[in-house]
């Protein structure tokens, strides 16, 4: 059993995501950060802060090193984060004089929000490529039925004929849009973490600029000044997540309203109900919509998240644990369902 639904037993069947659920797995979270660690002792050794054989050392013990889970849980239930007790057993591991230089001028929020940045840009990559899928699909809609016709309707009422086509574009354009975005943010939005205890890397001294350009160099992310107070990269992150199931619910609920006339649209699939045999219910469409007040609801939290107190804040940077896997859960979902839904379409408009 489980607290969420995008990896329940039976419910991940509808909602589930195996390519995102990785990205959020404790393998994928673990090898993130000892990335961060691994590429701050190469930096740091380049810059001349810690010595290259202790860099070496440092880097050969990241590749190989498998921590104690259960001991990361415990450390977790005291410090309230995972990194004390990740940087305790690394430092066994890697041994010797070079022990020391494990994470030498960082702290905790450093590896974590780097950590969430690696993933999250993994994350919009596969979103993007998701997108332009299901614009491929509808796009051949248009193609095989855009100059039919529709009754357009406005505040759900009969108004004057359009096209298909009329109809179509209002679902591909914002995806295209979102891909845009999407693909922008790979390149600009995910950014290193690195500010150290209160944000100023006072370890490194004249040298902190570059070690951060470096370490963000290292990890292909963006080189941004720290950024452990101030969170508008991860809210725009998420309110692009909730704007890409907004689109994709706007999808879902002209469809469901298509298959309630009757005429309008003819789809393969669809659910079974156990009262009534005869009916094939539009669940994939109905879904959508689901999950675009999901994330919509979801948002809410990261912006209350923005609010942090002076220069680090623990509240604010919980909720965002608890809320950005659940967005991104939910937009997997729906790009997974949009892309099944589009594909199930067999008829749009009269012919």
């Amino acid at each position: 059993m489980t607290y969420s639904a995008f990896d329940h037993p039976y419910l991940s069947g509808l909602l589930g995501d195996e390519a995102v659920a990785a990205e959020f797995s404790t393998a994928a979270d673990i090898h993130a950060m000892l990335s961060f660690e691994a590429a701050l002792a190469r930096a740091e050794a380049i810059h001349g802060v810690i010595p290259e054989s202790a860099a070496d050392r440092i880097t050969e013990a990241c590749r190989g090193f498998s921590p104690d889970v259960a001991a990361l849980r415990r450390g977790m239930a005291v410090d309230g984060v995972v990194v004390p007790e990740l940087v305790r057993q690394l430092r066994a591991a890697v041994g010797g004089e070079a022990a020391a230089h494990v994470h030498f001028g960082a702290t905790s929020q450093d590896v974590i929000d780097t950590s969430l940045m690696l993933r999250m840009k993994a994350v919009a990559e596969l979103f993007a490529t998701r997108l332009g899928d299901v614009v491929s699909v509808l796009e051949e809609c248009d193609d095989q039925w855009g100059e039919r016709r529709l009754m357009g309707r406005t505040r759900m009422q009969a108004a004057v004929p359009i096209t298909v086509s009329d109809r179509l574009r209002t679902w591909i354009e914002p995806l295209l849009d979102h891909k845009d975005r999407l693909e922008a943010m790979e390149r600009d939005l995910f950014a290193v973490q690195f500010g150290g205890a209160v944000g100023t890397l006072d370890k490194l001294q004249d040298k902190a600029d570059d070690v951060r350009a470096t370490l963000a160099e290292e990890l292909a992310l963006a080189d941004f000044p720290q950024w452990h107070s101030q969170r508008s990269e991860v809210a725009d992150f998420a309110n692009a997540l909730s704007l890409v199931t907004g689109s994709l619910g706007k999808f879902g609920q002209d469809v469901a309203l298509m298959a309630q006339q009757g005429d309008e649209i003819e789809l393969a699939g669809g659910g079974g109900s156990s009262a009534m045999p005869h009916k094939q219910n539009p669940v994939a469409a109905e879904v959508l919509v689901a999950l675009a007040r999901f994330n919509a609801t979801q948002l809410s939290g990261v912006h209350h998240a923005l609010v942090h107190e002076q220069e680090r804040s623990g509240a604010a940077w919980t909720l965002e644990w608890l809320i950005m896997p659940q967005m991104a859960g939910a937009t997997a979902a729906a790009l997974r369902l949009a892309a099944e839904l589009a594909g199930n379409i067999r008829r749009l408009g009269a012919a």
